[in-house]
């Protein structure tokens, strides 16, 4: 619930077109380019939902987070009740897997406000002043800090998020970061493959532009790479972001080279078309490509470091292909289906 309120606003502030973000022909750094703009288009989300490849067993399946089991219940229903059925559940997996969204790192910059060296040592420690007006947005809220200095200055981004959990405080998160998110802690939980648990504990407990945030789903995510874990995210709303920040390292030929020799071409040409609308000026983004080998085929000369890995799978794809057109011929022939002209 509360992701879903983020992403809308976070999804408003930044609903411009993609094109329009560039300031240059040339490609920016990547840890220069803000990628909010690119994860909120449109064109973008309905690839990393194809890419998700949603699964009802798993998007439904029983979590262990204390939330008490519904009793199933069975019912007849007509042709149009069930298809009425099927559409509410896709709905309601849809929500599920919806995205954390992802956004630049807050810069925690700290603005002074005024510098007043007649009020030193009148205190020892820090005095913190809050406004605490109802109505007032937890990201925009005045928070200042008088140092025993008299330095009178903006709050950082960890004593802000202190002192927003202390006057409205969010459940599940807490003051101080969980131990959880630290090694040997972090280590451990990865090693037992509970990178999901990780990830929705990491929602909970920071914003989407802290530092902390994109420290511990970076380090998720890179495990996870690593170590070919993809399908322990696959079908979860963390599997998106997963994609979209291999896309935007330019990381993505050890997953394409996966989704060739799995046979989901549908979703390699996704993550191609992916790669080209973060990478714009890329030379196979150059070319009108509609169909998903042709345009795989054509980012694995042009683009990628991984190009005779990739022409290889591509080799191995179209002779299974091959053979099991051929098997099925054989299988008709055998029933009599067809005569032995049209093998």
């Amino acid at each position: 619930m509360m992701c879903s309120r983020i992403n809308f606003v976070l999804k408003h502030f930044y609903k411009r077109p993609t094109w329009n973000c560039r300031l240059c022909s040339t490609i920016p750094q990547t840890n220069e380019r803000d990628p909010a703009p690119f994860f909120f288009d449109r064109h973008v989300q309905e690839l990393l939902t194809t890419l998700t490849r949603v699964n009802y067993e798993k998007v439904f399946a029983i979590r262990r987070d204390g939330t008490p089991l519904e009793v199933p219940q069975y019912s007849f229903m007509t042709d149009e009740e069930l298809q009425k059925a099927r559409a509410q559940i896709g709905a309601k997996a849809k929500r599920r897997i919806q995205m954390p969204p992802v956004v630049k790192i807050k810069s925690d910059e700290v603005e002074v406000l005024v510098k007043e060296p007649e009020l030193q040592g009148c205190e020892q420690h820090n005095l913190v002043f809050t406004d605490i007006s109802f109505g007032k947005n937890n990201r925009s809220r005045l928070i200042v800090i008088r140092e025993p200095n008299g330095t009178l200055r903006q709050a950082t981004c960890n004593e802000r998020h202190r002192m927003n959990q202390i006057y409205f405080p969010i459940n599940g998160r807490e003051i101080h970061t969980p131990q959880m998110f630290f090694h040997p802690y972090l280590s451990d939980l990865l090693d037992r493959g509970e990178f999901e648990f990780i990830l929705d504990r990491a929602c909970v407990q920071f914003e989407p532009d802290d530092p902390e945030y994109h420290r511990v789903t970076k380090e998720v995510y890179s495990y996870v790479y690593k170590l070919n874990k993809l399908d322990a995210l696959r079908s979860t709303r963390h599997f998106g972001p997963l994609v979209f920040q291999l896309a935007w390292e330019n990381n993505i030929d050890k997953l394409l080279l996966e989704l060739i020799d799995t046979e989901n071409i549908e979703e390699a040409g996704a993550l191609v078309r992916l790669y080209h609308a973060l990478h714009p000026d890329v030379k196979s983004a150059q070319e009108t490509i509609h169909e998903d080998m042709e345009l795989i085929k054509v980012y694995a000369e042009l683009d990628s470091p991984e190009r005779y890995a990739i022409s290889n799978a591509i080799q191995r794809y179209n002779k299974m292909q091959k053979e099991k057109k051929k098997m099925e011929k054989g299988i008709m022939k055998a029933h009599g289906l067809i005569d032995d002209e049209d093998v």
